[in-house]
């Protein structure tokens, strides 16, 4: 996906994840929901979560820590604050770094004078 450089990641979620389709190892079709999603903070909203629970998809999203100390501010009313494997989290930076490796070719960059 293409979008403006100024514009955000977080609004493009649902049409990347929508656009994945996870090989199967033997003969079928591709599977269009991924067991795990492993995010960071940016991507911590509550319609990226609900998206994630309407299509039965575990995330691994940390919480920003403005939204931990308002719903700690908020006592009981605050709710329940939702499940952080800091493991499963760990997994994502060997994710990143197989991406990068890909794009370590020659790269074009802007110089600006």
């Amino acid at each position: 996906m293409i979008t403006a450089g100024q514009r955000g990641d977080s609004p493009q979620f649902e049409p990347v994840l929508e656009a994945i389709r996870v090989p199967r190892l033997g003969l079928g079709r591709p599977r269009k929901r991924p067991d795990r999603v492993r995010a960071d903070k940016a991507y911590d909203s509550r319609s990226n979560r609900s998206y994630l629970r309407r299509r039965g998809i575990k995330a691994t999203i940390p919480v920003p820590a403005d939204r931990v100390r308002h719903r700690l501010k908020r006592g009981s009313r605050g709710g329940r604050p939702p499940k952080f494997d800091k493991d499963d989290y760990k997994q994502r930076h060997a994710v990143e770094c197989g991406i990068w490796s890909q794009r370590s070719g020659p790269q074009v960059q802007q110089r600006c004078q």
